[in-house]
């Protein structure tokens, strides 16, 4: 890649930030024959019964639970969990749209998901393909084809990690070392990255995006911005906008207006550069 490319990179949290609820609520819980109360209330009575971290909690639920109903958890049912997924207004068109408004600005827009969420169930949905790379909660599989043991989990505060691998190009998880050690240049500076969530789970990330110089968009349901309005008035985020991806809406406007930006800076920045080597 041309080292005068311009990247803006977009970090999404997944579920009630791009889909309407948790991705396992729309079939694998059904499928138990639980409602989505059910399942995730006996997960939080196994998380304080037995002090078990709560993602490392609804992947044991999720195996127990399949098992006790003899359905295979295998990866490839997992994906097909993901087909019935809904997504929020505009979702499906925004990553395309997006993509095209960087190229009119000289700036090259990636999409980078980092998600609690199962990491399977969204490799089966429509937006899968959408992303640079996603991260999400996964499970190693025995010879069978059967989940024995997390391959990765990861929590609200495990979820920073990602901003320094995005910023540094370090995107293989099991790369600790290049993404701890110090670098004299990133791929992404740290100003070119946004960050997308919905609530309590995201604070962390938001928080150190926003302080490092990029932004931080909290996202809520139409007409329950309450969800949200104490992460902006804590100066946690840089905005609130609701989840409508459609074009024209808030935040659409917000994106386009974050590339114009970077792209002006970017091309500032190179002049200045310029004038100086003279």
């Amino acid at each position: 890649m041309d080292k005068q490319t311009t990247i803006v990179a977009i970090m999404y949290d997944f579920d009630k930030t791009l889909s309407t609820t948790d991705m396992q609520n729309y079939s694998f819980i059904p499928n138990l024959g639980l409602t989505p109360e059910e399942f995730w209330g006996a997960t939080s009575k196994f998380t304080e019964k037995e002090g078990v971290e709560r993602i490392l909690s609804y992947m044991y639920m999720m195996v127990k639970m399949a098992r006790e109903k003899k359905i295979k958890l295998s990866k490839e049912y997992l994906r097909s969990c993901g087909a019935n997924i809904e997504f929020f207004k505009g979702v499906e068109t925004w990553f395309k749209r997006i993509n095209d408004y960087g190229k009119k600005k000289g700036v090259k827009v990636e999409h980078y998901l980092v998600s609690s969420g199962t990491k399977e169930i969204i490799e089966g949905c429509s937006i899968y393909n959408e992303f640079t790379q996603a991260y999400g909660c996964e499970f190693y599989y025995d010879e069978n084809g059967d989940p024995v043991w997390p391959k990765l989990a990861i929590n609200y505060t495990q979820k920073t990690q990602f901003f320094f691998r995005i910023a540094k190009g370090v995107v293989d998880v099991t790369n600790d070392n290049a993404v701890n050690e110090k670098s004299s240049s990133l791929r992404i500076p740290y100003r070119n990255i946004v960050y997308l969530g919905d609530g309590m789970t995201d604070i962390a990330c938001m928080t150190l995006v926003k302080r490092n110089g990029g932004r931080s968009i909290a996202i809520y349901p139409e007409n329950q911005s309450h969800k949200v309005i104490q992460i902006y008035r804590d100066g946690r985020c840089n905005f609130m906008c609701k989840a409508d991806y459609s074009e024209g809406g808030d935040l659409d406007k917000v994106i386009k207006t974050i590339i114009d930006l970077t792209s002006l800076q970017e091309a500032m920045d190179r002049t200045e550069k310029s004038l100086a080597e003279k």
